[in-house]
């Protein structure tokens, strides 16, 4: 059976909620995640409170009426957050990349494809259909340098990586998109 990948904007995707915390317990209780099922839980009610941030949109993969994948995205606020992993990416970065690169850019926030659908390009089809329209192609995400299958999947779809390493345990990394202007200046 095929997937069907279809973007849905903030109001919509919660009708997916339950589908999307099933798609990222299984998806990131595998290595290098190692998450449980109570972030899982956590993810889904987070997902309400992500869906208000400015310029949010989610694309959603069903096959059968089943959520087989998921990507979400929003604009970085023009001035860059603090909390979570931001602190680390701006002092790896220094203001003026940040500043340039990522504030008013479109941030992939999550993306995870069900075990069982992988290899298929689904995750290639959900991260297209998040990050394709990005405003002058500014867009840009962050993920572990431990996440070899995923920083396969963004390379070849032709995201970079920045050439600058994120402080701290998770082992991170920026990646900019296809068509981000920044790219040339990335190295990686």
């Amino acid at each position: 059976m095929t997937s069907e990948v279809r973007t849905v904007q903030a109001g919509e995707v919660i009708r997916y909620a339950d589908g999307i915390r099933d798609v990222y317990a299984s998806a990131f209780a595998a290595p290098p995640w190692n998450e449980d099922p109570a972030e899982a839980d956590a993810y889904a009610e987070r997902l309400a409170r992500d869906a208000l941030r400015p310029g949010f949109t989610a694309a959603v993969a069903t096959t059968g009426g089943t959520v087989t994948g998921f990507a979400t995205a929003w604009t970085t606020p023009e001035v860059f957050p603090v909390d979570r992993s931001y602190g680390q990416v701006a002092e790896a970065l220094g203001p003026g990349r940040t500043r340039a690169w990522l504030c008013g850019a479109l941030e992939v926030n999550e993306l995870a494809v069900a075990p069982g659908a992988h290899g298929g390009g689904l995750g290639a089809a959900l991260l297209d259909a998040v990050a394709g329209p990005a405003p002058g192609g500014r867009c840009w995400l962050l993920t572990s340098v431990r996440a070899q299958a995923a920083l396969r999947l963004y390379e070849r779809t032709g995201w970079r990586r920045v050439d600058v390493p994120v402080p701290g345990r998770a082992a991170l990394v920026v990646l900019l998109g296809p068509r981000h202007p920044g790219r040339d200046e990335a190295g990686g």
